[in-house]
């Protein structure tokens, strides 16, 4: 027998969510076969099968909280159970026993008798009960949780736990009733990484001291620098030549001439960083993810275009790896890719500083005494006030701006 057990999920991340089984139990596995998907407050993970065999049984059923190194379940060598023949004349299926919809379920919450009324908590985890039974808490006072079918989970305890009043007698009380549905609405529970985005943005807001800065930029001699070469690049390198590689060598230009943008604040300190890991936002099926391009200011233009077009694919696809979403020290987010003309990006904790990219429209503009219709991007720069001051993050937009607009200056690093 071969357990199967929740691999590392990565640095800051201490459980994860049984999302969706890939198999049941009895069916028959290949060896690194997909499994199950767990899902964490950063990715959605995919755990293979350690070894070829049967799913023996699944201990942690979709929606169950789990840690690193739990036992999702067992498998057995052998072949699976052979499904009966069918007869001539297709039956119902025939609904499993109440009291095997759980295995993973604490005795003390038996699946078996009566289905409990709508105000009942429902059976919680194992290690939501077992944080319960440690505080000398219920499911009753945590209320509903934020599992599946509303099953508490561990978090839904902590966060029940670290409330300002979490009296006993009190807390049912806390969270009011959710209202009635009309009708055409449909209520859908948040997934982990939805959450994760909502309260990571909201406390950007409440903890750092968040101002946006805007300028303009004249796309025209990155425009006739690409036409003019990118044929010539994708040949050499195998990847197309775009704007993003652009706007990363401007940003690393000019975070190393104004190092607390791309700095942070750990308590009363200030920590510089002497390398830019910059953070790429891009868009995922579950919402928006943020690998990290570690090192950017050592990669070549093809270096930068490659690893980001690899970020897209993998994030469409659900495929990156957790270590790759951890330690970005900035941050471009693109929205005119969407049809964004401008907007003010928030801070991706605990970073200083976020620049956001925009649509490229063609717009009147005054050059040498006339006015000409260039093709012009609004930027805004985001940044902590409380270690960015004003003048040094207009500096730094300015900077970008410069090296955007006279391109050549990113090729000779000046």
């Amino acid at each position: 027998m071969t357990e199967i057990l929740v691999p590392p999920l990565g640095e800051s991340v201490s459980s994860a969510t049984v999302a969706r089984w890939l198999k049941k139990a009895g069916e028959a596995v290949a060896a690194d076969e997909p499994l199950v998907e767990l899902e964490t407050d950063k990715v959605t993970v995919e755990v293979n099968a350690p070894a070829a065999g049967v799913v023996e049984a699944i201990a942690a059923d979709e929606g169950v909280e789990v840690g690193p190194g739990a036992v999702l379940g067992t498998i057995t060598a052998g072949a699976a159970a052979p499904r009966p023949a069918s007869s001539g004349t297709p039956t119902a299926p025939t609904p499993a026993p109440a009291a095997k919809a759980e295995p993973h379920v604490e005795p003390a919450y038996p699946p078996a008798g009566p289905v409990p009324h709508p105000g009942a908590a429902l059976p919680s985890g194992p290690a939501a009960t077992k944080l319960m039974a440690e505080s000398g808490v219920t499911p009753a006072q945590v209320g509903a949780g934020s599992g599946k079918d509303g099953r508490v989970t561990k978090g839904d305890v902590l966060e029940f736990l670290s409330r300002p009043a979490a009296a006993p007698a009190a807390t049912p009380a806390a969270k009011a009733p959710a209202r009635a549905l009309e009708g055409g609405e449909e209520r859908v529970k948040m997934t982990r990484l939805r959450q994760t985005i909502a309260r990571r943005l909201k406390e950007a807001q409440n903890t750092a001291a968040m101002l946006t800065t805007f300028n303009e930029v004249d796309m025209g001699a990155v425009m006739g620098l690409r036409n003019e070469y990118k044929d010539a690049f994708e040949k050499r390198h195998g990847v197309k030549l775009g704007f993003m590689s652009f706007f990363v060598k401007a940003c690393v230009a000019a975070l190393k001439e104004f190092p607390a943008v791309n700095a942070e604040i750990e308590g009363d300190e200030i920590i510089y960083k002497n390398f830019v890991h910059m953070g790429i936002a891009v868009g995922g099926p579950s919402g928006l993810v943020v690998p990290v391009l570690r090192n950017a200011d050592q990669l070549g233009f093809a270096q930068i275009e490659k690893s980001i077009g690899d970020f897209g694919r993998r994030a469409r696809d659900g495929q990156l790896k957790l270590d790759e979403l951890t330690g970005g020290s900035f941050t471009i987010t693109n929205g005119g890719i969407y049809g964004s003309l401008m907007s003010t990006p928030i801070l991706n904790p605990p970073q200083s500083g976020i620049l956001g990219m925009h649509k490229i429209q063609d717009r009147p503009m005054a050059v040498g005494g006339k006015v000409e219709i260039r093709p012009m991007m609004y930027v805004a720069l985001s940044y902590d006030h409380r270690i960015v001051d004003g003048k040094e993050a207009v500096s730094f937009l300015v900077r970008m701006k410069d090296a955007i607009e006279d391109p050549r200056r990113l090729m000779l690093d000046v």
